[in-house]
Parts: structure tokens; C-alpha cells; sequence
């Protein structure tokens, strides 16, 4: 059974889903959003996932401890694992992302794979950059993924 829930943050609404007590899927609401099929409640660890998330947006939280339910093809979930290493405050390329998971020519497909990160902001995607360090690619836009940059720089210890 899925539950979910949607909160307003100041970067937009964003959905929270819970799937096996483990946090399936965030991101932003958008007006063709599908909704899940399964219940609107606000689940205990859907709560704590948006009291983590509204910490994190106020500066105030750089890691995350919600439990994950990371599914893709393997790929994918080698690329997501690979996100959750970046450090807080820090950027990596799409060509780092790549060698980092032994496949060095895959910098296009780990940007596919990031583009569909079905959870934004703790699965950190935000942090992956293009090769000249210039923001390209964010499924939930360039403006929010600024934002969150900017965010941890001004709050990096």
C-alpha cells in the first residue's frame, strides 16, 4: 500500500510518498502530476520526511536519516547510491557521476538517470553539474535547483 501527502515548501508543493515504511518518491507538484493511487495521510514517516525536508530548507538540517526505497533498473540505483555520496555543499559533473560508478562513457545516461530521481532533495540530483560547471538539467527546474545550491553554499561549515 502507498500513502502520500502534499505540503507547501517555499520552493513549491511537493509530494511525499511512503511505500514498505520507506520513503518511495518526492518531488515538486506540477499541474499533469499523477497522484498515487494508494491513501492521503499524513503517515508518521511522511511527517518526518517533510519536517526533515522544511529543517533542510531552512539551513537548519544537511543530512538526512529517512529510511529509502530506491527503485530502478540497476543502473539507476547505482547512479541514485552514487548521488547520496555527494557531500553537502559540494557539486560533481555528470563525467565524475560516471567514473565514479566504473562506467566513464555514461554521462549522458547518468543524466537520464537523474532526471527521473524519484526522490528530489534527499537523493540529491541537485548536486550533479554540467562539465563546465554551469546548472543544466533538473526534473523539478533550473530556478529550484539554484536555489538549493545556494542554499547549502551559504550554510557549508
Amino acid at each position: 500500500m502507498e500513502y502520500w501527502n502534499t505540503y507547501k515548501t517555499k520552493i513549491g508543493t511537493l509530494i511525499i510518498v511512503e511505500k514498505e515504511n520507506k520513503i518511495s518518491r518526492i518531488e515538486t507538484v506540477k499541474a499533469n502530476s499523477e497522484y498515487p493511487k494508494g491513501e492521503k495521510v499524513e503517515t508518521k514517516l511522511i511527517k518526518k520526511a517533510y519536517e526533515q525536508i522544511s529543517e533542510y530548507l531552512e539551513g537548519k538540517r544537511k543530512k538526512f536519516t529517512l529510511p529509502l526505497l530506491i527503485k530502478g533498473t540497476k543502473f539507476q540505483e547505482k547512479v541514485w547510491n552514487a548521488l547520496l555520496e555527494i557531500p553537502y555543499g559540494e557539486t560533481r559533473t555528470y563525467v565524475e557521476i560516471a567514473k565514479q560508478i566504473g562506467n566513464e562513457k555514461a554521462s549522458r545516461a547518468v543524466g537520464g538517470a537523474n532526471h527521473n530521481n524519484p526522490i528530489m532533495i534527499v537523493v540529491p540530483c541537485h548536486r550533479v553539474i554540467g562539465s563546465n560547471k554551469k546548472l543544466v538539467g533538473y526534473a523539478g527546474g533550473l530556478d529550484i535547483k539554484e536555489e538549493l545550491l545556494k542554499l547549502e553554499k551559504g550554510n557549508k561549515i
